[in-house]
């Protein structure tokens, strides 16, 4: 028996079939879908391991009393226990007291309960997600310049007919390779301080690659505006048509000559040039941004200024042309529309409109007023965890933090400090080690769900086969600790469909309006693009007629370049920029249970210059300890001729003492809340390896999951298992 799903990592979502292999485990094959055109990646290919790992969590964890070990209990057991520390901890702190954490991989209708419980069950407005890491400064661009956000706001396939597409800060050969498929014809100019996969893709087809200093991505965004305009290729009539703002924008640009910006950039003003031209006289081009752009202290500006230069094109809302974000997580996109992040109710509605507050609670069936007001974003959240003005229990969905976080060793700290960590996930990640309970959820083949993947489609993720005895789905999780903490029963359904008739409700009139978005359309195979506001209804392509402003018209932003939160010098002469490999997914508690996987990429590695590694005493393959402000991390050293000189990459995959998050730094962008993750400056030293580089690749893919008795692992006294 074979059934038809989508892969469970990135936000292509590739589809595939889910069926018996060879040795009767679940195994998986490509569908021919119009994202992934019948291909997937190594991660793709291998996903159905996961399901039937040793590693795999089946029974509820509760940390004892006296030694501080898991201990396994019933469901009922730990969900009262739960529900009751929480109402406690509310009754003595008050509802701010209790957090929740959430995560761009969950499905739309667990985006969609999680932020209602938070804000109903436990009525507190500390409630973000990690999403917050990955897509949020383009979205407060895109909202800025568009008056709406959608990652893409067309389907993938429209780029493979463009002449040419510039790619800044993503590197989709590795992080998505069938998208490449769609990149194969048009010329490509990359923009990465690292020679990817992506940029040597782009150089063998007659592409380019400009490779600019960490932290200077806005000033070349000016540069290119700047050129485009001085050869002429600017449109004119489009400008005085369908946007504002031009001339305060250009106030920024003008300062940025190709030569200005090869000093500030690094990039050689001839190719600045030459990327101009290709863009402005291409028939058709697109201007793609990812997280390289994004996550920066000035993420949110850095955008504004790539879409400043789609706008100066004439690129957006016109077929065969346009500006997008390439989403990253498996639902990046439908995670940010329904209520999980601080400011936000579902729809995409802000959590402090008059109107959406009183729409949302006539749904909800409550008074307006009952629903608390927006909170801290992700990192100011889990920065005060266990502070005396913060929250003292924290209920974690679907994330990892203590990997994940910037600055990680300041966050795992801020987690021990917790009076109650609870975490609902698979497998023991490094967060999960660190709770006082651990509740063994569903994975992607085992329950129902929709997803909304980088082009804002709707897609259908089917239960394939049962959880193992014992476990229980994000949703029955909900459920049941809103039941436990006095809401209605049928306020919280643990149905996935019943769910999602409700976020139609919820969200219709918002932004992102799924009200006609059914089971029956999805089942059908209906191609359903957000805004679907009734039945028949979908946006496969926006802003074809005008933009979601008033005026219908784009904004121009009057945006400048500033440095980075923190430079090189002589103590930490090296910028560290962090990123992905191919054969890992986030912070790799998936990927590193993977045997295969985990055997092709089994420990962090720095990625240096040659000559920048002779001068720090390094050899290739040794072992370096990279430090930073922060932290430290150790990882194996990889020379790459094509690297810059006073740059250093490493990937984020990896926990412990190789956690590239060790180092970042957490400073916020002063509009979307991202931290400044892609520059860190940082020291290289020569390291002896772990004491054995083959245990410390095994404590990388995560012990076994633990047996009653088993220690954990989390710092600070032992909670008792009772209430």
């Amino acid at each position: 028996m074979s059934t038809a799903t989508h892969c469970p990592y990135c936000a292509l979502q590739c589809a595939m079939h889910v069926e018996a292999g060879p040795d009767g485990q679940p195994a998986v094959r490509p569908a021919d879908f119009p994202t992934n055109r019948g291909g997937l990646c190594r991660k793709g290919w291998s996903a159905a391991q996961l399901l039937h790992s040793p590693q795999r969590l089946v029974r509820p964890l509760v940390r004892t009393g006296g030694t501080g070990e898991f201990a396994e209990t019933g469901w009922d057991e730990a969900l009262d226990f739960v529900a009751g520390r929480m109402a406690g901890v509310r009754e003595q702190h008050g509802p701010d007291a209790v957090a929740v954490f959430g995560s761009g991989g969950l499905t739309n209708e667990k985006s969609y309960l999680l932020g209602k419980f938070a804000r109903l069950a436990l009525g507190t407005s500390r409630i973000d997600y990690n999403g917050r890491f990955c897509m949020s400064s383009a979205a407060a661009a895109g909202i800025r310049a568009f008056g709406l956000d959608r990652g893409l706001g067309f389907p993938l396939p429209d780029v493979a007919s463009a002449e040419v597409v510039l790619l800044a800060g993503a590197n989709p050969a590795e992080t998505m390779p069938p998208m490449m498929g769609h990149l194969s014809g048009p010329r490509l100019i990359v923009v990465d301080p690292r020679r990817s996969a992506t940029a040597e893709f782009a150089r063998e087809r007659g592409g380019l690659h400009l490779a600019p200093r960490p932290g200077t991505d806005l000033a070349l965004a000016l540069g290119l505006l700047h050129s485009a305009r001085a050869q002429d290729l600017l449109d004119g009539d489009y400008i005085g048509a369908r946007t504002s703002g031009f001339d305060e924008a250009w106030k920024y640009a003008a300062a940025f000559w190709p030569e200005r910006t090869e000093q500030v950039t690094g990039v050689p003003a001839h190719l600045v040039r030459a990327a101009a031209r290709a863009l402005g006289t291409a028939r058709g081009a697109y201007v793609l941004t990812g997280r390289g752009a994004e996550q920066h202290a000035t993420g949110t500006d850095t955008v504004s200024a790539w879409i400043n230069l789609a706008l100066a094109l004439g690129l957006c809302g016109r077929a065969g042309s346009g500006y997008g974000c390439i989403t990253g997580q498996g639902n990046g996109q439908g995670g940010r529309e329904h209520g999980q992040k601080a400011d936000q109710l579902p729809g995409y509605r802000r959590i402090d409109d008059p109107a959406a507050r009183a729409h949302v609670a006539g749904v909800w069936g409550v008074d307006a007023g009952e629903l608390p007001g927006p909170g801290p974003s992700a990192f100011e959240l889990l920065d005060s965890l266990g502070t005396a003005a913060g929250p003292k229990a924290l209920l974690l969905m679907g994330s990892n933090p203590a990997v994940s976080a910037p600055e990680a060793g300041r966050v795992r700290d801020r987690l021990s400090a917790l009076d109650l960590l609870v975490t609902c996930d698979f497998v023991m990640s490094e967060t999960a080690a660190m709770a006082d309970v651990v509740l063994p959820v569903a994975q992607w083949a085992e329950e129902t769900g929709t997803m909304t993947n980088l082009e804002g489609r709707l897609l259908r993720r089917r239960a394939v086969l049962d959880p193992p005895p014992g476990v229980r789905t994000d949703l029955e999780v909900i459920s049941g600790l809103a039941r436990r903490l006095g809401q209605p029963d049928q306020r919280f359904p643990a149905g996935a469909d019943a769910v999602l008739a409700e976020l139609g409700r919820a969200s219709a009139g918002g932004g992102a309006d799924y009200a006609g978005v059914s089971p029956q359309r999805l089942e059908a195979g209906e191609e359903l693009f957000w805004p679907v506001p009734g039945p028949g209804a979908g946006t496969p392509r926006m802003f074809l007629e005008g933009f979601a402003h008033a005026d219908g018209r784009a904004r121009f932003a009057a945006v400048g370049h500033r440095g980075a939160a923190e430079e090189a010098d002589a103590q930490f002469p090296l910028i560290a920029t962090t990123g992905r490999l191919m054969g890992h997914y986030q912070s790799g508690a998936q990927t590193r249970r993977i045997g295969e996987l985990a055997e092709a990429e089994p420990e962090a590695c720095v990625e240096v210059h040659p000559d920048t590694g002779a001068r720090a005493g390094l050899d290739d393959g040794g072992w370096a300890r990279v430090v930073s402000r922060r932290g430290a991390t150790l990882a194996r050293v990889r020379y790459r001729a094509g690297a810059r000189t006073d740059t250093v990459f490493l990937p984020f995959h990896y926990g412990g003492e190789q956690a590239a998050n060790n180092l970042t730094n957490p400073v916020l962008d002063p509009v979307s809340r991202m931290p400044e993750f892609k520059v860190s400056a940082v020291r290289l030293e020569r390291s002896d390896p772990p004491q054995d580089a083959r245990a410390a690749s095994s404590q990388n893919a995560g012990a076994a999951a633990p047996a009653a008795g088993a220690g954990a692992g989390r710092r600070g006294p032992a909670r008792p298992a009772g209430g």
